[in-house]
């Protein structure tokens, strides 16, 4: 067995369908069938048929399902352990929604880096909805964002922050201070960072509810910049209160007001059990939801219109 075949069997099992495992590999369906072909030859095992509600597993299918993320998992966590010990420093992964890692992680990462010498973190951006499967997969070792819709049992999930957006215009936009009603905001053009993307979390939601048409939403490469946008008269933005709170008070940015746009979301910490996770992820959850971390997120340096990618090193921004 290799790692690629184990790789294409445990995307199958996790997506129900080859096809979805070959897209999210991004490889072809029939690179994905090939790797699961040699693993029944090797095994003697047919480990799944199709049925008429998707695929139906072994035993043996199940025993390997079981094994497979485990053995993907220890062959990652070996090649950074090794890579550590011969550096003398520790890497922690940390995956992050969009928006967490524009505008809390970078005083949340300072701060808590600034605690070991030993430690470097590395910051990746993704759709709340792939936590899970980057968790198991060991691919990261703890995802911060909104709660996915669907945990693992064996995941804990910690809630440490909630927020507040608020829908802004700028100072000589036509809706400046004036009531609203959602019909005429629907005919705005929203200015909308990367979390309007992917279905989840407090952005989506309020573009759902507000039932705004595609063609009037306007994504940026970062909600700074959009939130930029909005000063100037260009539509509708969704900012964090905390981060608007001076531009509102400076007359740059004007709320818009009605009991439909208010939204609060929070913000949770996943990882998998301390006896699976390297020590410095348990670190971090139980940090988190401490007042020195609250602190330092909401007062942290974030980002700039210019600048959408945090202080700290990202290695994706998807």
């Amino acid at each position: 067995m290799t790692p690629t075949q184990l790789r294409a069997f445990a995307a199958t099992v996790r997506f129900g369908s080859v096809k979805a495992a070959a897209a999210d590999l991004s490889v072809s369906e029939a690179a994905i069938s090939m790797h699961i072909a040699h693993l029944r030859k090797e095994l003697g095992d047919k480990l799944f048929t199709r049925a008429a509600n998707g695929l139906a597993f072994t035993p043996g299918g199940l025993r390997l399902a079981s094994r497979a993320a485990e053995m993907l998992g220890l062959q990652e966590r070996t090649i950074i352990e090794v890579s550590q010990a011969g550096s003398g420093r520790r890497l922690l992964r940390v995956a992050a929604s969009s928006l967490f890692a524009e505008y809390a992680a970078p005083g949340l990462i300072e701060l808590f880096a600034s605690r070991a010498d030993d430690l470097n973190i590395e910051l990746s951006v993704h759709n709340p909805n792939k936590f899970g499967s980057l968790l198991l997969t060991r691919t990261v070792d703890v995802a911060i964002g909104p709660r996915p819709g669907i945990i693992d049992d064996s995941m804990t999930c910690t809630l440490f922050l909630n927020y507040q957006m608020l829908a802004v215009v700028g100072a000589g936009h036509p809706l400046a201070g004036v009531r609203v009603t959602p019909a005429e905001l629907r005919e705005q053009t929203w200015l909308l960072g990367p979390s309007a993307v992917g279905g989840v979390g407090i952005v989506p939601s309020v573009l759902r509810r507000l039932n705004v048409p595609e063609h009037n939403q306007r994504i940026f490469q970062s909600h700074a910049a959009a939130v930029e946008e909005a000063k100037h008269g260009k539509g509708v933005a969704l900012g964090m209160s905390f981060a608007v709170s001076k531009d509102l008070a400076d007359g740059d940015l004007r709320q818009l007001d009605g009991a439909f746009l208010r939204a609060r979301g929070s913000w949770h910490i996943l990882a998998l059990p301390d006896r699976d996770a390297p020590p410095a992820a348990a670190e971090l959850r139980r940090f988190v939801t401490t007042p020195r971390a609250t602190q330092a997120m909401l007062r942290g340096a974030g980002v700039t219109a210019g600048r959408f990618r945090p202080a700290i090193h990202v290695t994706l921004w998807s």
